[in-house]
């Protein structure tokens, strides 16, 4: 037996202990919840946010549970996304500490907390709509009544139920890919509550609910990811200094999104100075002055403390609860916020095409105005300049390494997010929303003329090539993207047929139902109508003549068989709506009535004969691109081959002739 003594921790180690010791646990996040609540009662009361309705009030314990529960409900989702995105993309795993489980047994009790308070909030909600207390006889008979019929129920009850899957989900998730499921869908379980509230029923429903949506995405992710680092300061360990580092990076994206869409949104909700001098201008002056201070924080902390490793996990601790401090006062004036009447009214429907898109109607088409006429669809336009300034960034990445990258890709990737643009935001998407001719128009460039600008310049392989690996086995963008191009969803997915079905099947599937009516008039149903046909488009030209890792391409003559096979049910697509004497979507262009297009089956069938014709052009420069893959690959083999005869002296080529020789000397042998 040993009979040293113990050894003595060491200062840092001490300090890391104290650091912990003041982080580690439910003690944080309380203690956030309790400064966000502190601040939300003052603010509610001063705001009007919690005062009586002039019809239909529902009494104080409506008022005042909508708004103090909505903190809770705010607090707990943001801990719940953060622990699970720590877990799964920047803590490493120890083979001691059991972090990730640490993580996803918190984030369980957090969900669980998170579900409670949205089943209140939605049992509140209701008694706020029909204008009588939950105390009311029959109360909850008609709760259950008008659960899926009245929209705003339905949006929180799809928030409840995606909140309940995350329970089991995150007490059973361990492995990084399974966190990372669990991830996604909290996060997925944000996007409800962008439908809901001041966004409903602005002027500019669809930015109101884009900018929503990011600001959530934005302030959950930033505010639960250092709240998760708090709490799981205790078993960190020496896996602090990476974790904060690789949080600091996502915080910097999140403040620029929070920044970014809480501009955007204000801009709607605030559209003079005058409005600030309102109780909600001044609420929002306050948030967007603690957001200031956390841009400075963050600034602070990522020069004088990531940029040493962070050496003192007491300095950090330090100046994280500060921050999280000014996120819980953050947290506690968002949510009084969204129940503070803004100072711009509704704005009534105007004409035909407010009242069912939301946008006035368009001046008469014109030829000219195909190059003039332009409504900004933020959420489109910031996602293509982030896609090009991330290539970039990219590009100079490797510049400064010394390695290079053709500009020629560079250019074909602006020019595909460029036509994006112009299709989502110019004339196609101005008059696609009213006009089935240019709703084609914006449907088949989406679809074709995108994708195959954007598929040759192999933006994932420049990625991979830019993106640092990790060693320590956690998910970071490279193996993100290095595990989705070699998963069984993606040889699924880019298998030419499965390409081809989806792409043709979709056309089918959406114009002959309900869908195109859905897309039309709805913002939920215009956004997956964009992204599902821009990335169906994609996946389809990947299949191809993608370059990219990923599952191994066929043969070129069956890739051609394909091409043709599609193109053909294409061309039936078109000389379907070309010949056709049935209108799509019948109400939706009846109640339209627009007076520049008197023939609306005429206009449908203008629509076909684009489809038809802008299916043309793309198939014959993709058919030519297949031919130019085949070449080059048989280009490849033939050199490959080569070299190979040179290192073996053409063993393969003497192999051949001597199997030759021994078969003719058989076949003598036997005559």
């Amino acid at each position: 037996m040993s009979t040293s003594a113990p050894s003595r921790p060491t200062s840092g180690a001490r300090d890391s202990d104290a650091a912990g010791a003041r982080l580690g646990g439910w003690t944080v996040p309380a203690a956030v919840l309790l400064v966000a609540l502190l601040v939300a009662v003052p603010v509610a009361a001063f705001s009007g946010a919690a005062a009586p309705l002039a019809l239909g009030d529902a009494g104080p314990v409506v008022r005042w549970g909508l708004a103090l529960v909505g903190v809770v409900h705010d607090v707990m989702a943001a801990l719940t996304v953060g622990l699970l995105f720590v877990a799964a993309f920047l803590v490493p795993e120890h083979r001691t500490t059991d972090r990730r489980g640490t993580a996803a047994r918190a984030a369980a009790v957090a969900a669980g907390v998170w579900a409670l308070a949205a089943l209140v909030i939605l049992y509140l909600t209701f008694a706020e709509l029909a204008g009588f207390p939950p105390s009311t006889p029959g109360y909850l008979g008609q709760l259950l009544e008008n659960l899926w019929p009245l929209e705003l129920m339905r949006l929180l009850l799809i928030e409840l139920l995606m909140i309940v899957a995350l329970v089991p989900l995150a007490l059973w998730a361990r492995t990084r890919v399974s966190l990372a499921w669990a991830t996604a869908l909290a996060v997925a379980a944000l996007i409800p509550l962008a439908f809901t509230g001041h966004s409903a029923g602005t002027y500019g429903h669809d930015t109101a609910v884009n900018a929503l949506a990011l600001h959530l995405i934005g302030i959950t992710v930033w505010v639960g990811g250092l709240l998760a680092i708090a709490v799981l300061m205790p078993v960190l360990g020496k896996a602090l200094p990476a974790t904060v580092a690789r949080f600091s990076t996502v915080a910097g994206w999140c403040f620029a999104i929070v920044g970014i869409s809480g501009v955007l949104f204000s801009t709607i909700t605030v559209q003079d100075l005058e409005g600030l001098s309102t109780a909600y201008g001044t609420i929002l002056l306050l948030k967007v002055a603690l957001l200031l201070v956390l841009g400075v924080a963050g600034w602070l902390q990522r020069r004088t403390i990531v940029a040493k490793g962070v050496d003192s996990p007491r300095r950090f601790a330090r100046l994280a609860l500060g921050e999280l401090v000014v996120m819980g006062l953050l947290v506690g004036l968002g949510v009084v916020l969204s129940r503070t009447p803004p100072p711009v009214p509704e704005v009534e429907p105007r004409d035909s095409a407010t009242n069912l898109t939301g946008y006035p109607m368009p001046e008469a088409w014109s030829w000219e105005n195909m190059l003039t006429v332009w409504r900004i669809e933020w959420l489109f336009t910031f996602t293509a300049l982030t896609m090009i300034g991330l290539y970039v960034w990219a590009m100079v990445r490797l510049h400064r390494r010394g390695d290079s990258w053709p500009v020629g890709r560079l250019i074909l990737w602006v020019l595909g997010w460029a036509v994006f643009v112009y299709t989502t935001s110019g004339a196609p998407g101005v008059y696609g929303r009213v006009m089935f001719s240019l709703h084609m128009v914006m449907h088949m460039s989406l679809m074709m003329a995108v994708p195959i600008l954007l598929v040759p310049a192999q933006a994932m392989t420049l990625a991979l090539r830019a993106l640092p690996a990790r060693r320590d086995k956690t998910l970071g963008p490279r193996e993100v993207l290095l595990g989705f191009a070699h998963s069984g969803w993606a040889k699924f997915i880019s298998n030419p047929v499965v390409a081809g079905a989806i792409f043709f099947g979709s056309l089918v599937t959406f114009y002959w139902s309900g869908m195109l009516a859905w897309a039309l008039s709805t913002h939920a149903g215009h956004l997956f109508m964009v992204v599902h046909f821009t990335l169906s488009g994609y996946a389809f030209v990947w299949s191809l003549v993608g370059q990219d890792p990923g599952p191994p391409k066929w043969p070129a003559p069956l890739r051609v068989i394909v091409l043709l096979a599609t193109l053909a049910g294409h061309a039936f697509f078109g000389l379907a709506l070309m010949q056709g004497t049935w209108l799509l979507a019948p109400e939706f262009f009846k109640t339209l009535a627009l007076p520049y297009v008197p023939d609306l089956l005429a206009d449908q069938q203008l629509g076909g004969t684009i489809a038809w014709g802008i299916g043309e052009l793309p198939t014959v420069v993709l058919m030519l691109m297949v031919a130019v893959d085949w070449m080059r690959r048989d280009e490849r083999e033939a050199r490959r081959s080569d070299r190979q005869a040179d290192r073996d002296d053409d063993a393969a080529l003497a192999a051949y002739n001597a199997r030759l020789a021994d078969m003719a000397a058989r076949t003598r042998r036997n005559s």
